[in-house]
């Protein structure tokens, strides 16, 4: 099965995650079809918290790809920002 899922990167106690389409079998930070977007939960003043390309996701989910929980709340907040 294909998901939509965070990978996590960045240092120790500094957590960044790129959004990614995967197979459900792959690691979590293995490897992965296409990156979407990611998610900087620790960004500060101007620093972008979020970015996703919807038309990406929506194509995915359109194919069968099932989004991780976490991440169908930042496809949320995504839509809701650009509205």
């Amino acid at each position: 099965m294909v998901t939509i899922r965070l990978s996590r990167s960045g240092a120790k106690n500094h957590p960044f995650y790129h959004i990614v389409v995967t197979d459900s079998r792959s690691g979590r930070d293995g490897r992965y079809i296409e990156r979407l977007g990611f998610f900087n939960p620790l960004a500060r003043g101007n620093e972008e918290k979020l970015r996703l390309d919807t038309d990406r996701v929506e194509y995915w989910k359109s194919n069968g790809a099932q989004p991780s929980e976490r991440v169908v709340k930042l496809i949320k907040d995504a839509l809701k920002a650009a509205a």
